[in-house]
C-alpha cells in the first residue's frame, strides 16, 4: 500500500471531487482524506462551476457520467475561465471507451472507477507536482506564444522516429536519444529552452529504463515547483501493478502502453497544452498589472482635466451605441437565418404539393369514368357492361397506385418532420438518404441521375437534423449546380473511429479560391435573389454541433464533393 504523503507548506493539497453517486463519493472521499488530502466535494457540473467560483481547488476529480452537464462539458467550461483553465483534472468513468472523449474535452488524465486506488492516488500525486504555484508569475515580458518541446528516448530507432513523427504533427518540437548519455546530455543543452515533456522506454534493452528514469527526475529535482518537465514512461502492454508502483517511485509522472501511441499523443498534447496555458496566464496577469495602473493614469488625468472627462463620456456613448449596433446586428443576423430556413420550408412543401396534385389529378378525372362507367351499367347490354367493369377495374387500379404515391410522400414527410429533433438516436443513413431524395424528387427531376453506394454503417448515433438539413442542402446545391442535367453520387464508408457521407457530382465544381469561403454565412455564388447564402452555413453548424466535419473537394468527375465526417459515439453519449 501506498502510504500519505505530506502536503505543502500551506496544508494538505485541495480536491474538488464531483460525484453524484452518495457511495461512490464516500468511497473516494475516504481513500483521498486517508491519504493526507482536503476533499469538497459537488453532486453536480453545475454547483461544481458554483464552487469554483467561490474558490479554487489544487486538483479536481469528476465523473464523466453526471446529471445535467456531464464531465467533459464541466472540462471545456472551465477551460474556457482565464482563473480555471490550467487546473489539472482527473476524470473518471464506469464504462468503456470514453478516454479519448474525456482527453479531448481537455481533461489531463484519466481513469476507470475500477482501476487500483493505489495507482489512483500515485496518478493524483502526479498531477498535483505539476502544479505551479498560483504566486510563481512571470513578468509581462514573456513571449506570448511557444511551441511545446518534446525529448524521446527510445533504442529502437524505428519506434523512436515513429514517435517524434506523432508528436511533431501537433506541433511541437521534438528530440530524440537512443540511450542515458544522449538523454541526459540533451538534458543539459536544452537549460535555455528546457524541455516540456520527457518520455523513455522502460523496457529498452540497451539500459536500464527505471534506472534512467530516476537519473532523469533528480535533474528536474532542483528545479522550482511546477517548472520542471513531464515524465513519460513507456512499458509494454497491461503492465502489472508492481512494476507502475516501481516506475511512479522512480519519479514518472505517468505510465502509458506501447502499444498506444495515440494515448500517449492525446497525454503529451493536454500536458504541453496546460503548460503553455499556465505561461499564457502569467503573461496576461503581468499585462493586467499593467493595464490597471494606466487606468489609474488615465483616472487621475481625467480628474484633473475637464476636458478630458468629457472626452470619456462621450468615448462610452459611443461605446454604447457601437453595443447596440452589434446586437442589432446578431438579431438581424438570427431572424435572416429563419428566414433562410423558413425559405427553404417552403420551397420544399411546393414541391410536395406538385408532387400530390399530379397524381391527385388523375384520380380525380378517373374518379368521374368511374362514376359514369357505373351509371350506364343498368342499361348497358351483358357485352356492354362485362367491358364497362373491366374499365372500371382497370381505373381503380391506376386510382390505387396514385392513392399509394400520395401515401409514400405523406409517409416520408413525417419521417423528415423529425428535422428539428435534439436527441441524438441510431438513425437509419439509407432510410434517411431515401427520405430526403423522395422529398426534393422535384428538384432533380429526369435530369439529374441519383447513383447510391451505402459502403458504411447502416446506423449512426446522431441527431436526425444531421442527415435531413445537411443532406437536402447539399444536395440542393448539387442540382441548382447542373440545370442542364447530370449525375450525383452518394457514398458511404466507415472507418474505426469515423462514418464518412460522401456526396459528389458532376457539374462545374468550386474554384479552390471560394473553397474557404463557401461554409460562411450569407456568401453565395448564386444571382442575386436566388439564393440567401445561408445553406451551407446551417449545414456546417448541424455537423459542427456532433463535433464533426464538413470539407469540400475535387470529385472524380471534375464536379464537388462534400465530405461529412462523423465521429463515432456511443449510444449512451
Amino acid at each position: 500500500m501506498i502510504g500519505p504523503e505530506t502536503g505543502p507548506p500551506e496544508g494538505p493539497a485541495r480536491i474538488l471531487l464531483v460525484e453524484d453517486s452518495e457511495t461512490q463519493a464516500l468511497e473516494f472521499r475516504l481513500l483521498l482524506e486517508t491519504h493526507g488530502f482536503a476533499v469538497e466535494r459537488c453532486a453536480s457540473a453545475e454547483t461544481a462551476l458554483d464552487h469554483l467560483n467561490r474558490q479554487q481547488p489544487d486538483l479536481v476529480v469528476a465523473d464523466y457520467h453526471l446529471p445535467g452537464m456531464n464531465g467533459d462539458e464541466l472540462i471545456r467550461q472551465m477551460r474556457l475561465s482565464l482563473r480555471t483553465r490550467a487546473l489539472p483534472v482527473l476524470m473518471l468513468t464506469g464504462g468503456n471507451g470514453g478516454e479519448r472523449q474525456g482527453l479531448e474535452s481537455g481533461a489531463d488524465a484519466y481513469l476507470p472507477k475500477s482501476a487500483d486506488r493505489d495507482l489512483m492516488i500515485l496518478r493524483i500525486r502526479a498531477l498535483l507536482r505539476e502544479r505551479r504555484p498560483a504566486g510563481d508569475s512571470e513578468g509581462p515580458g514573456a513571449a506570448a506564444f511557444r511551441r511545446g518541446r518534446i525529448l524521446v528516448i527510445d533504442g529502437s530507432a524505428t519506434y523512436r522516429t515513429f514517435l517524434a513523427g506523432l508528436m511533431a504533427q501537433d506541433g511541437h518540437h521534438v528530440a530524440s536519444a537512443n540511450g542515458p548519455e544522449a538523454a541526459l546530455a540533451a538534458l543539459d543543452a536544452a537549460e535555455g529552452e528546457p524541455f516540456d515533456c520527457v518520455t523513455v522506454d522502460l523496457l529498452g534493452h540497451a539500459y536500464d529504463g527505471l534506472a534512467l528514469c530516476r537519473a532523469i527526475s533528480q535533474r528536474r529535482a532542483g528545479r522550482a515547483a511546477g517548472a520542471g518537465f513531464h515524465l513519460v514512461g513507456i512499458a509494454g502492454s497491461d503492465p502489472a501493478k508492481d512494476f507502475l508502483v516501481d516506475a511512479f517511485a522512480a519519479g514518472a509522472d505517468d505510465v502509458i502502453a506501447k502499444t498506444d501511441a495515440e494515448v500517449l499523443a492525446l497525454r503529451v498534447r493536454g500536458f504541453v497544452r496546460r503548460r503553455l496555458l499556465e505561461e499564457d496566464d502569467r503573461r496576461i496577469a503581468g499585462q493586467f498589472g499593467e493595464r490597471e495602473r494606466a487606468v489609474e493614469r488615465a483616472r487621475a488625468e481625467a480628474e484633473a482635466s475637464e476636458a478630458r472627462a468629457r472626452l470619456a463620456d462621450a468615448l462610452e456613448r459611443a461605446n454604447r451605441d457601437l453595443a447596440n449596433a452589434n446586437r442589432q446586428l446578431t438579431d438581424a443576423q438570427a431572424k435572416l437565418v429563419q428566414a433562410a430556413k423558413m425559405a427553404s420550408l417552403g420551397e420544399l412543401v411546393a414541391g410536395i404539393a406538385h408532387e400530390i396534385n399530379n397524381p391527385l389529378a388523375f384520380i380525380l378525372a378517373h374518379q368521374g369514368t368511374v362514376e359514369r362507367l357505373l351509371g350506364e351499367l343498368p342499361e348497358a347490354s351483358p357485352e356492354a357492361a362485362a367491358r364497362a367493369v373491366e374499365k372500371a377495374r382497370q381505373r381503380v387500379g391506376s386510382m390505387r397506385m396514385g392513392l399509394t404515391r400520395i401515401q409514400d410522400l405523406v409517409l416520408n414527410l413525417r419521417k423528415f418532420s423529425r428535422l428539428d429533433e435534439g436527441e441524438r438516436a441510431l438513425v437509419n443513413v439509407p432510410e434517411a438518404i431515401e427520405t430526403v431524395l423522395a422529398l426534393i424528387q422535384h428538384k432533380l427531376g429526369d435530369r439529374i441521375t441519383v447513383e447510391r453506394t451505402f459502403g458504411g454503417r447502416a446506423e449512426i448515433h446522431c441527431t436526425p437534423a444531421l442527415l435531413n438539413q445537411v443532406v437536402m442542402n447539399i444536395l440542393g446545391n448539387a442540382a441548382d449546380a447542373m440545370p442542364e442535367g447530370g449525375t450525383v453520387r452518394i457514398d458511404t464508408r466507415s472507418a474505426p473511429e469515423l462514418d464518412e457521407i460522401r456526396i459528389s457530382d458532376t457539374g462545374p465544381g468550386i474554384p479552390e479560391s471560394l473553397r474557404e469561403k463557401i461554409f460562411e454565412p450569407f456568401f453565395t455564388t448564386k444571382p442575386v435573389g436566388s439564393g440567401t447564402g445561408l445553406g451551407l452555413a446551417i449545414a456546417y453548424s448541424v455537423v459542427q454541433a456532433h463535433s464533426g466535419s464538413l470539407t469540400v473537394e475535387t470529385a472524380p468527375g471534375g464536379g464537388a464533393c462534400f465530405v461529412i465526417g462523423i465521429p463515432r459515439q456511443a449510444a449512451g453519449a
